[in-house]
């Protein structure tokens, strides 16, 4: 299983790039994007922080639960934010139209790593 401090870790960072990410959109964006690229900024700035609180959580429950679903909940929660945000960022930022076809993939490994959270609520040992 996943350490928990590595996962905690993998919170912090997103949790910090996601305020960056949000105070950069807010001061250095908003003359330089129009609005909807502002508005997609914006939306992977939210869910990134959404995630990293909810990775926050899986770190923290996985010192107390032991559930291998734990850990994938924690690895779908990292490669959907990376996925969904990442795109998110790179299509706002450049216009590249395919960057936006990546952001669903990520949104569903967000979704399947929520599943995984449900499931690991009934099956942990500890």
């Amino acid at each position: 299983m996943t350490r928990p401090p590595t996962i905690i870790a993998i919170a912090a960072i997103f949790g910090l790039i996601s305020v960056i990410a949000g105070a950069a959109g807010t001061h250095a964006l908003r003359d330089t994007l129009d609005a909807g690229a502002l508005n997609t900024f914006e939306t992977a700035a939210r869910f990134q922080m959404y995630h990293a609180l909810a990775l926050l959580a899986v770190g923290l429950l996985s010192m107390r639960w032991q559930a291998r679903v734990l850990t994938a909940s924690a690895a779908l929660f990292t490669l959907g934010t990376i996925l969904f945000s990442g795109s998110l960022y790179i299509l706002a930022l450049t216009g590249i139209g395919i960057f936006g076809a990546v952001a669903p993939v990520g949104g569903l490994c967000l979704m399947v790593g929520w599943a995984s959270l449900i499931l690991a609520a009934f099956v942990s040992r500890g």
